[in-house]
């Protein structure tokens, strides 16, 4: 049996600026919706025209010119379930799955967004303050 591939992640910095050409037709709007500028990408698979990268549920056929490999792999992916390590006193954890990764060039260090009981918590955490539940 083949092994798996690893997951490759990464960053795809397009704006319509750019046009539409390097996003599958299929995926142009949706893709916009995404803004996917500072978003942290995983590449699924890809053809000699195209990438397959995945953001949470989705997944998008892009042009390959503008996909940026990471080397850091961020602590946690999409989906994993997670719990808040140190919520502020008389408020419950927020517990839930990861469904935003965000990633800081600056710092080259990623944050993350949860749904928690099929709602999007609003605060973006880092790494530390979350841990696998």
């Amino acid at each position: 049996m083949p092994r798996p591939k690893p997951v490759v992640y990464g960053l795809y910095a397009w704006t319509p600026a750019y046009g539409y050409r390097y996003i599958h037709p299929a995926n142009r709007r949706t893709f916009e919706w995404l803004e996917p500028v500072g978003k942290l990408f995983e590449k699924i698979d890809e053809t000699d025209e195209w990438l397959l990268l995945r953001y949470d549920e989705q997944q998008f056929k892009v042009s390959p010119e503008l996909f940026k490999e990471l080397y850091n792999r961020p602590t946690f992916s999409f989906g994993d379930l997670v719990e808040e390590v140190n919520p502020p006193a008389g408020r419950a954890a927020h517990r839930g799955l990861i469904s935003d990764v965000f990633w800081d060039e600056a710092t080259d260090r990623a944050t993350y967004q949860l749904v928690e009981r099929k709602r999007k918590v609003r605060q973006v955490f880092e790494a530390n303050e979350l841990r696998l539940a």
